[in-house]
This record gives structure tokens, C-alpha cells and sequence, in this order.
């Protein structure tokens, strides 16, 4: 397939920037980056911050970028995404996609999905400057790592975690690039931040232009020490990693929370529900404890978590920590691995 190449000269004051920033990388107590799926250190998933909406700016076609301002905000790093509660009660996640340095605001941007559950049309059309929103976090599981050399594949309004990987790497002058795909370059934000930061190290590929991308191309014959990082479409990632073996991924949708049937014993509640292979444990414990606390049911916010005292858990979520994951489980789609769970409920 072919793909369209994007190079653009650094100018001096670009180059001066740059230098700027890696003295700012080195100096940083954030660099090296942590292991992948390490949780920012001191950080409870229970904070919540009260912040003020100062910016809501459309940067690209159905792409929505917002400025969140507080004071003293906690660090984080390339990677790391916010849960924001929105003005339903709703609670999505956002890749953070702004300065790891400002601690003065928090910038991310969520493209708008028509077919979608509701989070990005209310941030879209309710939203807006002067709104105070509740945010807690931030969380990383998709942290970037050190390695010999980089190779990041994009799609769409996946570029937004990568972004802050891809400035961290620029600074220090690391091995990396990127292929950046998306429906029309119209729809697709930052490329001209991008083309400043890699020049020809960026490949983007609009598919009103020249297609899809060739991954075979791309991705054939890594080195094995190459770290591969993928976010987009569920369809994109899973084509990346048919093949790469060990690529990094995040997601912005949930996976599938169908399955087995299977049981869950209620210990404190002397119940027993029969979980069906097309419901969840939610579904099936809200139907005899309908108090039960619940919010994303995508396993990313953690509002549903629950103690497991007897069990194999299949889990699905994209939030708990392996330590967590040794006696918990997001009972929103997370599922038995045997025939019965025993849950402290």
C-alpha cells in the first residue's frame, strides 16, 4: 500500500525549543520513564479534584481538546490518562496529552462518536468554559519504558497518549517513529506538532488518500529489542499485534464481557447469582443487591471493585495493578475463569 511521507524542517527557534525541553527531560525526577503498568507512585485512585474548564477548542473534525486548570496538580507522565466525571454523572477516561511539567492544568481531547455510550457527545455539546468538572487520577498503564528504539503506530484519536511519549523521546534524542494513520488528515490532530517533532522519523497515512496502512511494511522484521506501542481502533491493535509479539496497547473501549455461565456465592450477603454467558457480574449481583456501586462499566474507572475470597478470575479490565488483580476484580466485565466465584458482597 503506499504511504505518504510527512517532513517538515525544524526551524532555529524549533531547535532552540527542543534543546530546551531535554534540559527540562534530564533535569526531570520523572525520567527514566517507570515499567509498563506501574501506577503512579503516591496517587489513589479514590482523589478527586475539582477543576475549571478554561479551554474547549475543536482542533481537528469531531476532535474536541480541553483545558483543565487547578492548582499544585499531581505530575504524571507520558501515558497516563484522567477519569473525568461529566456533567450526567457519567465517568469516561481521557489520555492526557498536555505538558507533564505544567502542574497548573491538565489538557486531553476525545473525538466525538455518534454511535457511542454518550461521553464524548456530552463533552462535546455540554461542556463547556467555566464548568467545573470532577477528575481524579492520573493513572498509567501504558508507561513508557526504555528501550534501544521505538516504533509507534496511531489511529486516529489514539495519537493522544503517544504524543507525550513522542516529545519526552524527541528531547533526549532517542531512536523512534511513528506511523500515524487516520480518516482524512482533516480528521486527524497535532499533525503539525508532529511533523515539527519527527520530521521524516512521522508517517502519516490519511485513508482518503492513500488507504490503509501497510503493516506488513511497517512492522516486518523489528529488531526484537524495538518497543512497540499501538493505540486506536480495536481493529488497528489487533492487526498490530498479529504481528508483534510483545506490543504495548491501549484501549478506549472495553472488551468483550460475554462468556461461560458460571455462579458468584455472596459471602456477607448469603446469596448465590448465576451469571449467564450474555450478562456480567454486575448485571447478575445488582439484580439481588440493586445498591451496588457501578459507573464506566467498561473496567476503567474502579467504581465497581470488589473483594474476591474463593476463584479463578478471567480479568478484563484495564485499570487493577497485578497486585490488586491477586484478590479483586471490576465486576463490570471481568468473569470467572471456573465455574464459581466467592465475592465479599
Amino acid at each position: 500500500m503506499p504511504r505518504l511521507r510527512t517532513v517538515v524542517t525544524v526551524a532555529g527557534a524549533a531547535l532552540l525549543a527542543r534543546r530546551a525541553l531535554r534540559r527540562r527531560v534530564q533535569a526531570s525526577p520523572l525520567w527514566p520513564m517507570p515499567a509498563l503498568e506501574t501506577p503512579i507512585s503516591g496517587q489513589p485512585r479514590s482523589r478527586a479534584l475539582t477543576l475549571l474548564v478554561t479551554g474547549h477548542e475543536e482542533i481537528a473534525d469531531g476532535v474536541v481538546q480541553l483545558r483543565l486548570e487547578g492548582h499544585d496538580l499531581p505530575r504524571w507522565e507520558p501515558g497516563a490518562h484522567l477519569d473525568l466525571v461529566l456533567p450526567s454523572g457519567l465517568v469516561r477516561q481521557y489520555s492526557l496529552c498536555g505538558d507533564p511539567e505544567d502542574t497548573s492544568s491538565y489538557t486531553v481531547a476525545t473525538r466525538l462518536v455518534e454511535d457511542g455510550r454518550g461521553g464524548s457527545r456530552e463533552v462535546h455539546q455540554q461542556v463547556r468554559e467555566g464548568m467545573e468538572l470532577e477528575v481524579r487520577g492520573p493513572r498509567n498503564r501504558f508507561g513508557l519504558t526504555r528501550a534501544p528504539r521505538y516504533v509507534f503506530v496511531a489511529g486516529g484519536i489514539g495519537i493522544t497518549p503517544i504524543l507525550p511519549m513522542l516529545r519526552a523521546l524527541a528531547a533526549e534524542d532517542a531512536d523512534w517513529r511513528l506511523l500515524y494513520g487516520g480518516r482524512s488528515r482533516a480528521s486527524m490532530p497535532f499533525l503539525e506538532e508532529l511533523g515539527k517533532l519527527g520530521g521524516d522519523r512521522v508517517t502519516v497515512v490519511a485513508e482518503d488518500e492513500a488507504g490503509l496502512p501497510d503493516l506488513d511494511a511497517w512492522l516486518g522484521e523489528l529488531p526484537e529489542d524495538t518497543a512497540v506501542y499501538c493505540c486506536g481502533p480495536e481493529g488497528l491493535m489487533a492487526a498490530v499485534q498479529e504481528r508483534v509479539a510483545h506490543v504495548r496497547t491501549e484501549r478506549f473501549t472495553p472488551r468483550s464481557a460475554s462468556g461461560g455461565a458460571f455462579e458468584v456465592e455472596l459471602r456477607r450477603s448469603g446469596r448465590v447469582v448465576t451469571v449467564s454467558e450474555d450478562t456480567t457480574v454486575l448485571a447478575a449481583v445488582r439484580a439481588e443487591l440493586p445498591d451496588t456501586a457501578y459507573s464506566c462499566e467498561q473496567g476503567f474507572c474502579g467504581t465497581c471493585q470488589q473483594r474476591v475470597l474463593e476463584g479463578e478470575v478471567d480479568h478484563r479490565d484495564e485499570l487493577l495493578t497485578d497486585a490488586e488483580r491477586d484478590d479483586s476484580m471490576l465486576i463490570c466485565v471481568s468473569r470467572a475463569r471456573g465455574e464459581r466465584l466467592v465475592l465479599d458482597m
